[in-house]
């Protein structure tokens, strides 16, 4: 039986890529992650089981609707954003820049990605297979970031089983490594019966930054 998976972007981060590893959200996020709470409880009142990346920024956003519906919030590494190449804050946003406006093929043909080409690879597969498996049991809510939510959209647009552990390039749509654009407590809507991911309703996009 399928399940829906509610994946939902974090709300606005206290500080950008190129100056904190790990911020918290700004006073616009925490209200944004009331905002959330409050729609995914109008779509699903019963509560649902609820996963956030490792990040700060997710964790927090996860709060109001964990304390609405009385639930814990459960933290999945693998729907983290995307591992940096190296620890300099200036350096990764440059790189990040580079990466998001060509293909996921091109990701994987960047110098500094070659470098750590498994640790991507685990990555890569990692998101879409941790959809999958939640989603086994139950609809669940997951917080995460704008490139693993691009991941995950590249998978269910391409057509490939999520679990097989191929990079998403293969389907037109999945081919530039940004499919879209998800704004700030951005909602997009997958389905997975436990060994395939489809796309049900993309998210809210907007012209943010990646933090």
């Amino acid at each position: 039986m399928a399940h829906k998976i509610y994946m939902i972007r974090h709300g606005e981060a206290a500080a950008g890529w190129g100056e904190n590893a790990d911020p918290d959200l700004s006073a616009l996020g925490w209200q944004q992650a009331e905002q959330i709470a409050q729609e995914v409880a109008q779509i699903s009142p019963a509560p649902l089981p609820i996963y956030a990346s490792p990040l700060q920024r997710c964790q927090s956003t996860a709060v109001p609707l964990a304390k609405l519906w009385g639930q814990d919030v459960m933290i999945e590494p693998r729907v983290s954003e995307i591992p940096s190449p190296n620890d300099n804050l200036e350096a990764r946003a440059v790189w990040l820049r580079r990466v998001m406006a060509g293909t996921w093929e091109a990701f994987y043909a960047d110098p500094e990605t070659k470098a750590k080409t498994d640790i991507y690879k685990a990555w890569h597969k990692g998101v879409a297979e941790a959809l999958c498996e939640h989603a086994k049991q139950s609809d669940v809510v997951i917080f995460s970031h704008f490139i693993a939510l691009n991941v995950a959209y590249a998978t269910a647009t391409a057509g490939i089983e999520a679990t097989a552990g191929k990079e998403a390039t293969a389907g037109k749509e999945a081919q530039n490594f940004m499919g879209f654009r998800p704004d700030n407590i951005s909602l997009t809507i997958f389905e997975s019966d436990g060994v395939n991911l489809s796309l049900i309703q993309q998210g809210r996009e907007a012209q943010t930054k990646v933090n």
